[in-house]
């Protein structure tokens, strides 16, 4: 199966893993208050089965989509919930899915140009309808929208103060050629500004989150705050 079993984060808080022929895109199920939230959806081919693991807890109320590449909206149309982001990246949700600023000759090879190419348009289930927008600062299944551009014009994440919990969507990345290990900023041939993601990742750090779960792989725990300023530190 593309999706993974339900695995809990923290109270209230489930991540669902899925991707082919590896399970390295995070969709993350919150309850809060007798209704659930999805936050990103991965891949095209993840919706349903996303939709299937929350039916354990209720079943999806609502999308909160980090931002709109492919590999993030790609599973929302499956979910068939209503979806919301931040109002900056409306136009790209509802339209190209970021993809008017990637530079796919940024990649080392022309195999990977290509490739990737290939592999966001398999990843995207198309544009997505906005139900509403957020901002910095909204409320969100008991958790702050943090406004965290760069990698995308209204990328977001969303924070929860009682337990410094972070997800974080692609503000930085653990999975590098196929490897968990350090946190690293985004690739730049899939990113708006590097400079203004980098300003992010640092922006992300100083809440000295207990606890940071990004849009790919394995979280950041331990010393996350320095973690992340040494990613942010390195170009």
């Amino acid at each position: 199966m593309i999706v993974g079993p339900l695995e809990r984060v923290a109270g209230g808080v489930w991540l669902v893993r899925g991707g082919f022929p590896r399970r390295t895109m995070n969709v993350y199920l919150i309850e809060h208050e007798g209704r659930v939230t999805a936050f990103d959806s991965g891949i095209r081919g993840m919706g349903r089965g996303i939709a299937r693991r929350a039916e354990a807890l209720g079943g999806v109320e609502r999308v909160v989509l980090g931002h709109a590449h492919p590999d993030h909206r790609g599973g929302a149309p499956g979910i068939g919930a209503p979806v919301h982001c931040h109002t900056h990246e409306r136009a790209d949700m509802e339209g190209g899915g970021g993809l008017r600023y990637f530079d796919y000759s940024k990649l080392d090879t022309r195999f990977a140009q290509a490739q990737m190419r290939v592999l966001m348009r398999l990843a995207d289930g198309g544009s997505v309808p906005v139900a509403g927008t957020l901002a910095e600062g909204d409320e969100v299944a008991g958790f702050s929208v943090i406004h965290l551009p760069g990698h995308a014009p209204g990328q977001i994440g969303l924070w929860r103060e009682r337990d410094r919990l972070a997800l974080t969507s692609d503000c930085f990345y653990t999975l590098h050629s196929g490897v968990t290990g350090e946190p690293q900023m985004p690739r730049a041939a899939y990113t708006l500004d590097e400079e203004q993601a980098q300003a992010s990742v640092r922006k992300l750090a100083a809440l000295e989150p207990a606890a940071a779960w990004p849009g790919h792989a394995d979280p950041l725990t331990g010393d996350v705050k320095s973690a992340l300023e040494r990613a942010a530190d390195t170009t």
